[in-house]
């Protein structure tokens, strides 16, 4: 495990009153380990508590896993299940009043834990790896950095695929290979929206054809070292029109407004409110419809949430995006997306690409 962040999670364990930290394969691993098994039905779980540590896989994983993970392993086979292995830890553990569980834990796997451990209270994994999780280190955030550089050129590859008659899935595909070609994995499709598919905040690429005449919006991000980038980005396939300006100058001046609003001490709401007020100053509060902005990290969308009722202050290290949009359904949408480092001076943005629209010959 990484020392650090080991100690970091278990003090925050005996800060939040949890007894016992159980986690499944997923991000929160990757945290901890550098490393996550295989993700299956097969019943998988990380064990924490203040002065101990139980790995519990699946015998056909185990030998991998012994390769990453240096902690007293409990293993069962296809045709035993995982009861013995429960019972060994939970004699090992010993008893737990406070559960906290992985966020993204199989209801089943919960349901064995909770027959294990009959009559302790169950919480969210979040009340102790999103406490820790939300502030990134110097490390981490050089290598997010990286990352998003990497973004700055697929976006460059999108609109270089861009042309009349391409579709959304065709943009999309040359986004993957741009992703690819730099040695970072893609954790979902990017959203390629033209035209009035651009006003659908969470657009599927299709084989809707690219128009002249129309906008086109580019939300794409990709994991490097193990941690996500994310970035949206708006093109014109010609002379952007009058009304498509005015939307986008609104959009632009919301994202800066939201981005002085990062300051260590302030609340993250603080974001919401600035950008929002922009956007509805402007006459269009109702077409902008979801929260400014979302933590990123190992997962792309983690905490802290940036909404316009989120009072926790924002601390250094925190990194989160600021994405307002303006959906205009049936015509078109833009939105333009920044991630932003918490730091003592204020909001700084990880992309180096501008935000004006990029105009594309037709």
């Amino acid at each position: 495990m990484y020392p650090d962040r080991l100690a970091r999670v278990r003090a925050r364990m005996k800060a939040a009153g949890v007894d016992l930290l159980g986690l499944p394969p997923g991000d929160d691993l990757l945290y901890l380990l550098g490393y996550t098994p295989h993700a299956d039905e097969r019943p998988c779980y990380l064990f924490l508590t203040a002065d101990d540590a139980v790995f519990l896989v699946p015998e056909l994983n185990a030998g991998q896993a012994r390769r990453h993970v240096d902690v007293p392993f409990l293993t069962y086979t296809d045709a035993e299940g995982p009861a013995a292995a429960l019972r060994s830890a939970q004699a090992r553990l010993g008893a737990a009043a406070r559960i906290s569980v992985g966020d993204t834990m199989r209801a089943d796997c919960l349901l064995l834990l909770q027959e294990r451990w009959r009559g302790s209270a169950f919480v969210p994994g979040s009340e102790v790896m999103a406490v820790v999780r939300m502030v990134k280190t110097a490390e981490e955030i050089a290598t997010m950095r990286r990352a998003a550089a990497v973004a700055d050129v697929a976006v460059d590859a999108a609109w270089a695929a861009c042309r009349p008659g391409v579709t959304e899935m065709e943009v999309a595909r040359a986004v993957a290979e741009a992703f690819a070609a730099q040695g970072a994995a893609q954790l979902g499709p990017a959203i390629i929206g033209g035209g009035p598919n651009s006003a659908y905040p969470h657009h599927h690429s299709s084989t809707r054809p690219l128009v002249a005449g129309e906008p086109v919006l580019a939300d794409m991000g990709g994991r490097l070292d193990g941690y996500m980038s994310d970035i949206t980005r708006m093109a014109y396939l010609g002379e952007p029109s009058a009304r498509y300006r005015e939307i986008h100058a609104i959009v632009e001046q919301a994202v800066r407004a939201g981005i002085d609003a990062v300051r260590p001490g302030a609340p993250l709401a603080a974001v919401d409110r600035a950008a929002r007020g922009v956007i509805e100053a402007a006459g269009y509060g109702k077409q902008f419809t979801h929260r400014v902005g979302h933590g990123i990290g190992i997962t792309g969308h983690e905490p802290p949430s940036v909404t316009h009722l989120n009072e926790s202050p924002m601390q250094e290290g925190m990194v989160f995006s600021v994405e307002p949009g303006i959906y205009l359904e049936g015509e078109f949408g833009v939105r333009l997306e920044e991630i932003v480092v918490v730091t003592a001076s204020g909001g700084e943005r990880l992309s180096g690409l501008p935000r004006e629209v990029r105009v594309l010959e037709p």
